[in-house]
């Protein structure tokens, strides 16, 4: 099976840097601030490939460069240096020109234009933040929300608006009868619930989920996996699951890359890193959540 997106060599880096900066940063330094320029390098040289209907876990300590790794798939910010290219089988009709003739892959998307970028995350990626803030607005109604995003991936009858709104809020189990009130009026589960609804509106191929749990109580926590474990399966969907929380990605993630200072330090199978993890970040790791 071919990837559904690869992404080679891929950087940021906060700051002008210096010829030091790679020397002066790392997991064995254990940091990412160059101490001789003051940049940080959030995430440096990090490959991986994400496949059709996979979960894939990025786990590390904050400031690790998980969340940096996402804003940039997203779209969100410019990428340093590095590649991120979509398989043909995947490609969004209204871009054919991001293929060479004949080409299984695409051209890099980080050297697309803002304007090709947001016509990608439309038509491809989803997106639900650890911050409810982040995701919708929270004055605006539920369904709003919702409607918002389709407006983005080219909807425009109103009626199939708020009939695919409705749908997906009883999909995440809001309750119809407050669609029409706004977020702020929601608890943190429900608001995030809402995001997931608001994510998925475009049918995604990929969708980002960024420490979505982080905060909520233990009960409602487990609902949100489980719903997300099921919502992955019926919509067969691509996930990259950030967390710092190993339980959630042992429940969500087939397999899973270990980050640490911005490099990733191990990468394999869930099961197997999680039962005997070879990097000693990351035996540290599972042993302080055992």
């Amino acid at each position: 099976m071919e990837p559904l997106i690869r992404i080679r060599n891929l950087s940021k880096r906060f700051g002008n840097g210096c010829v030091r900066c790679l020397e002066s940063t790392g997991p064995e330094l254990d940091t990412n601030l160059c101490p001789h320029c003051g940049s940080v390098m959030a995430c440096n040289d990090v490959s991986f490939d994400l496949f059709r209907n996979e979960a894939l876990g990025v786990v590390g300590e904050s400031g690790s460069g998980k969340s940096t790794l996402v804003r940039l798939l997203h779209f969100e910010w410019e990428a340093s240096e590095g590649g991120m290219e979509l398989h043909r089988c995947a490609g969004p009709g209204n871009l054919p020109e991001i293929f060479a003739d004949g080409s299984e892959y695409s051209c890099n998307l980080f050297g697309l234009s803002h304007f090709q970028k947001r016509q990608i995350r439309n038509a491809l990626m989803g997106i639900v933040y650890q911050n409810p803030h982040l995701g919708l607005r929270m004055h605006v109604s539920s369904g709003g929300n919702i409607a918002e995003r389709l407006l983005g991936a080219g909807w425009r009858h109103i009626g199939r608006m708020r009939n695919r709104s409705a749908e997906l809020l009883e999909k995440t189990e809001i309750p119809l009868e407050r669609m029409d009130e706004p977020p702020c009026n929601f608890s943190g589960g429900m608001q995030q619930r809402v995001q997931i609804a608001k994510a998925l509106s475009n049918n995604p191929l990929i969708l980002f989920l960024d420490e979505v749990t982080t905060g909520l109580d233990l009960s409602v926590q487990a609902r949100a996996l489980d719903l997300i474990r099921n919502l992955r399966s019926e919509f067969s969907l691509s996930m990259l699951v950030v967390s710092h929380d190993l339980g959630v990605i042992n429940l969500l993630c087939q397999r899973t890359m270990v980050m640490k200072s911005g490099h990733v330090v191990e990468a394999g199978l869930t099961d197997q890193i999680l039962q005997d993890p070879q990097h000693r970040y990351t035996q540290l790791l599972v042993a302080s959540q055992l």
